[in-house]
């Protein structure tokens, strides 16, 4: 398929941009630019200064592959001071012919210096124009308004909050705005790290700052808007929705919702409001962490193991565990930061080691194990007690109480239980 043939299609991830919640989304778009093969290129600038950047690359290469259905290839372009002409001539290459170009994860701001000054802002461009689609997600997304905030110097160095020079690819859809991933982001917990770590009070300040027609465009995590540029439309896939959002003024866009770029921009037709006393909003206030669908599943399973655990149910519990065991599996290729799979391996062992205790102790009621021995030696003790035989008969619930059954005499009869270990 030439590229006049292509849609025009660009496409904004809050995050999760390589787990299970946007697989279908990716899967989708690539659908939309013809049969395969579809030339599909990894820009891995983003993360191109981690030390971990040739693995987070292969992954997402995996990732692609194997969950998604479509290979992907790397376009190399990680420092612009020491890339080789070669090296950076390779990369504009692979994007110029690929249909499809994603990029995720990192800095926004280590980006954007690589970017300026090179070709890569005019090959983007020239996607949303000719044909072809471009997905950037995250750190990535951040750099495509107007104005780019530098999310890590402000969140993790302290710096003052201000706006970096973005790469605009967002008029394309005729929009000037500033992109804000991770919207709905409530890692903080007693602190608020909404719209990408930043904090209400912080984007407040931001917001003065940006300029005259510009507004925030916020998209939540596991979320994705996809702007088809031929169409004149934008709909909202994945868990959350999309916000626009003007000098603090807040109307959002839920999921499964497609609408005119017109009408999202539009400041005097409302779109879906979310109130304040939603479960987010009031998460936020009382310092709830939200969790991700990776982790509502892994802690609804891990609820199941603990209960498979205490009803003495082994095969409900290894049912519970391997579902954990295949959560890690399939959101392995997810970039995020977050320790929630650290979280998760740590309730996986836990129950295992439960498991084990019980493998240790038997799966079976030990009542029920012990419940023909015992029945007969007490119906023994009562048939030497109505003989006059107490002394032996004392004996024997001596024997049974060292064993660990606790014996009680009561008007009713004699009842017993095991010893609690």
């Amino acid at each position: 398929m030439s590229p006049a043939d292509l849609p025009r299609l660009l496409c904004i991830m809050g995050s999760g941009e390589t787990a299970p919640t946007m697989t279908s989304v990716h899967a989708s778009l690539l659908d939309r630019l013809g049969p395969p093969p579809v030339a599909a290129v990894l820009l891995d600038t983003p993360f191109g200064f981690q030390e971990n950047a040739d693995d987070i690359a292969a992954r997402a290469v995996h990732y692609f592959a194997h969950n998604v259905g479509y290979p992907i290839e790397v376009a190399t372009f990680r420092e612009r001071a020491t890339a080789s002409p070669l090296a950076e001539e390779t990369m504009l290459a692979r994007i110029a012919a690929a249909s499809y170009v994603f990029a995720g994860p990192g800095s926004p701001t280590y980006a954007l210096r690589q970017w300026r000054g090179s070709r890569v802002p005019e090959l983007l461009a020239s996607k949303l124009r000719d044909g072809g689609c471009v997905t950037f997600a995250s750190a990535a997304a951040v750099g495509l308004g107007v104005a780019a905030v530098p999310v890590y110097e402000i969140y993790k160095v302290g710096d003052k909050p201000r706006w970096e020079d973005g790469l605009d690819l967002m008029s394309a859809a005729g929009l000037r705005v500033a992109v804000i991933p991770h919207y709905d982001n409530a890692e903080g917990g007693t602190h608020d790290t909404r719209y990408c770590y930043l904090g209400e009070r912080r984007l407040r300040m931001l917001e003065t700052q940006l300029p005259d027609g510009v507004d925030v465009l916020g998209v939540d995590e596991h979320t994705a808007a996809v702007f088809d540029l031929d169409a004149g439309t934008v709909s909202v896939l994945g868990r959350g929705g999309v916000t626009w959002r003007h000098r603090g003024e807040s109307r959002r866009v839920e999921t499964g919702t497609s609408l005119p770029v017109e009408t999202l921009a539009s400041t005097r037709q409302p779109v879906t409001a979310r109130s304040a006393s939603t479960p987010e909003a009031a998460a936020h206030r009382d310092g709830e962490s939200r969790a991700t669908p990776f982790f509502d599943e892994v802690r609804s399973q891990s609820d199941a193991a603990a209960h498979a655990l205490e009803c003495r149910d082994p095969d409900a519990a290894v049912a519970a565990l391997l579902e954990i065991d295949t959560q890690l599996y399939e959101w392995a290729a997810d970039t995020t930061d977050s320790d929630e799979r650290d979280r998760a391996r740590e309730l996986l062992r836990r129950h295992l080691v439960g498991l084990g205790d019980l493998a240790r102790a038997g799966a079976a009621d030990p009542r029920e194990r012990l419940a023909p021995i015992v029945d007969r030696v007490l119906s023994l003790r009562r048939e030497l007690r109505g003989g006059g035989h107490y002394e032996v008969a004392d004996k024997l619930r001596d024997a049974l109480v060292d064993a660990g059954v606790e014996i009680r005499d009561t008007p009713a009869g004699t009842e017993w239980e095991v010893a609690p270990v």
